[in-house]
């Protein structure tokens, strides 16, 4: 199996360095007889997303690709701290790409053995939960602004019904009658289409 192997430590500084971990993950490796093509070092806070993270980001297109069949990582802290949600979609995004990934040090993060399956269900399972749950937040804050009397959305735009179809039957076209009074051409196309 080919693998890829990503570490990551905080920052340069401090003596923080990634050579502890990819050590371990390439002895690992080579103890599953596994061939390692590639490894992925960042030196930056895990709780950046994927832009934030050059060789993150290349791994993921690398995955795409399909350059490699399987991730393996030092634990799930060092692939992301951006919390529950980001990481459980980085997985589930691994396993879309057709690649399993590996946790060393947490082996029950493991999408190849034999509970790869289940783990990839519990994995879209909590993601789906968090996406329900963020829904039902902003729902609930749209509830409270509204009972404080704060109305969302864009504010209304007021328009000169009689304007817009004294241009429209001079011959206007909707654009140009948009342009001239600073709307959007579908304002004025409901306001033409509903005065018929």
């Amino acid at each position: 199996m080919k693998v890829a192997i990503y570490c990551r430590v905080s920052t340069r500084d401090k003596g923080q360095d990634t050579a502890n971990q990819r050590l371990q993950l390439e002895r690992f490796a080579r103890k599953q007889g596994w061939k390692v093509v590639k490894v992925y070092e960042d030196r930056v806070s895990g709780k950046r997303g994927e832009s934030g993270r050059e060789a993150f980001k290349e791994m993921f297109a690398a995955a795409a690709r399909r350059d490699w069949d399987c991730c393996l990582f030092w634990s799930l802290d060092r692939l992301s701290r951006e919390g529950a949600f980001p990481t459980l979609r980085y997985l589930t995004r691994l396993s879309e790409l057709g690649v399993s990934y590996r946790s060393y040090t947490e082996e029950y993060i493991n999408s190849a053995g034999i509970f790869g399956d289940v783990i990839v269900s519990l994995l879209a399972t909590l993601a789906k939960q968090e996406t329900i749950r963020l829904s039902e937040r902003t729902i609930a804050g749209l509830q409270r602004a509204r009972s404080a009397g704060r109305v969302g959305g864009r504010p209304r735009i007021t328009c000169d019904r009689e304007r817009i179809l004294k241009l429209q039957t001079a011959g206007k076209s909707l654009g140009t009658i948009a342009k001239q009074l600073g709307m959007s051409k579908t304002t004025v196309h409901r306001v033409v289409k509903g005065a018929r």
